[in-house]
């Protein structure tokens, strides 16, 4: 065996399936269907559980989503890859424009605009992504999400732009 290949990890992660969680779009508002998944009561989305994240918080026009760096993230560089940071900043933008959603709307992002403040690796610890709504109208809305390491410093910023359409209810 070579070294690169005794040095070779491996992670075995499940994901619930994603027509569980959208049989709820439609059928209750976003903020209802956001705390139904923090609660375990539907499942979260596949990507949380592809990237590892351990959870979060919601409230209308506000979501945190938390996600330990760990090395499984990592590009050539030996840093956590810019398209997870770039998932978490779009995760954190889109779930806040969705908390402050009513029945039989839905949303979907139209564009990302991404900064990377500072390289993050395992030493950031558990990250915390912060989203915040900044306007919402009847078919655009707009977030800001805000990506920080355990001990506060900000790692990375977005703004996200996400188009609004009705969503037929059951």
């Amino acid at each position: 065996m070579t070294e690169t290949q005794q040095a070779t990890r491996s992670r075995t992660f499940t994901w619930s399936d994603p027509a569980l969680t959208a049989a709820s779009l439609g059928a209750v508002s976003g903020l209802e269907m956001l705390q139904a998944m923090r609660d375990g009561e539907i499942p979260a989305p596949p990507i949380l559980q592809l990237v590892g994240g351990t959870g979060f918080e919601v409230e209308e026009g506000k979501v945190t989503v938390f996600m330990p760096a760990a090395e499984f993230h990592y590009n050539p560089l030996g840093t956590v890859h810019g398209g997870i940071i770039a998932t978490l900043l779009d995760t954190a933008a889109g779930c806040t424009v969705h908390s402050t959603l009513p029945a039989g709307v839905g949303y979907t992002s139209l564009d990302l605009m991404t900064r990377f403040i500072k390289p993050v690796t395992v030493a950031s610890g558990l990250l915390r992504c912060e989203g915040a709504i900044i306007n919402r109208g009847r078919r655009t809305a707009t977030a800001e999400s805000s990506l920080y390491d355990e001990r506060g410093t900000l790692l990375a910023h977005a703004t996200s732009a996400c188009l609004l359409f009705d969503v037929p209810t059951p």
